[in-house]
């Protein structure tokens, strides 16, 4: 029989924090009918000896041959899940297990489809972690219209037929909230507890911001033009297009008129915006090409239903 809950906590050398996060789980859980999944992403310390060592009936270690990063092994753990629920947390002791039970009964009491944790007083260094979290928080709120106040927060709680179709590829587990709200608008954001690091180091720096830069672009095409792609590219390449044609118009006039307009700075602008604004269109249908392929050969539709009621059915 499938648990209720499955519990999923990805490690990269954290072997100080595995027993005293798997107790503090054993602790949080008793009511919950639950298994604990630990990925091991290619530990180089004694991480997986003590995964092997701390073992019990409800736990479920998956190791992988080499570190993949955060994202491969989110996408590892929820394949393996088979709770009705998953809940996602990191492994360092930062996030507190204990707010696990309210989010499911939160989840389950107003049909959610995600409960996202708010770290309301976080115990991090304010000018390495908090101040480009504030940031980063600000720039994915306007952009991706998906109004949360803490997007970092690795203490979530989703629906398990949400999370299996989440495609966490890259670096993507960063936006998993604006993953969500393309399939779904039932998300909500609670306080959580947030402890400081006991043991090891943070895996973060800022060396990742332009990481985050560039999945963002690739969210906000996600969420507004999957769908449509050559609704951007095509657009973008007609008003080149037309920006080059009249440049280059203006220029055959002055060309009819006598003028010498070899070598000027316009001409060559003109023919870089009708060869740029070509090149986008191309874009866009290749793109929209591969979209239809993308959906059609694996039988997906750009919609999701949540249910079908039938009047006289029931």
């Amino acid at each position: 029989m499938s648990p209720k809950l499955s519990v999923i906590v990805t490690v990269y050398n954290e072997e100080e924090n595995v027993r005293p996060l798997v107790a503090a789980i054993k602790a949080a859980l008793p009511a919950i009918d639950y298994e604990l999944i630990y990925v091991d992403d290619g530990s180089s310390d004694r991480t997986l000896a003590v995964l092997r060592e701390e073992m019990y009936e409800r736990l479920v270690v998956v190791e992988f041959r080499r570190n993949y990063g955060q994202s491969a092994a989110l996408m590892a753990g929820i394949e393996v899940a088979r709770g009705t629920f998953i809940a996602t947390m990191d492994g360092d002791l930062q996030n507190d297990p204990t707010d696990i039970p309210h989010m499911l009964a939160m989840a389950e009491a107003d049909n959610l489809d995600m409960v996202a944790g708010e770290r309301v007083n976080r115990q991090d260094g304010v000018f390495l972690r908090k101040i480009p979290s504030w940031i980063a928080n600000y720039i994915i709120r306007t952009s991706s219209g998906v109004h949360l106040r803490d997007y970092g927060c690795a203490l979530r709680v989703l629906r398990a037929d949400i999370a299996k179709d989440l495609g966490l590829y890259g670096e993507l587990h960063r936006f998993i909230p604006v993953l969500v709200s393309l399939e779904t608008t039932r998300i909500q954001q609670i306080a959580v507890k947030h402890h400081a690091r006991q043991f090891g180091q943070s895996k973060y720096g800022l060396g990742r911001t332009f990481k985050v830069v560039s999945d963002l672009l690739l969210m906000l095409f996600f969420k507004r033009y999957l769908g449509r792609p050559m609704h951007l590219f095509g657009n973008s390449g007609i008003l080149l297009v037309l920006v080059g044609v009249l440049i280059n118009l203006y220029l055959l006039g002055l060309k009819l008129m006598g003028q010498d307009i070899w070598g000027k700075p316009l001409l060559i602008l003109g023919v870089i915006a009708l060869l740029g604004g070509i090149q986008l269109i191309t874009i866009g249908i290749v793109v929209d090409i591969q979209m239809r392929t993308y959906y059609e050969s694996q039988n997906k539709r750009p919609y999701t239903v949540r249910n079908v009621l039938r009047g006289g059915e029931g």
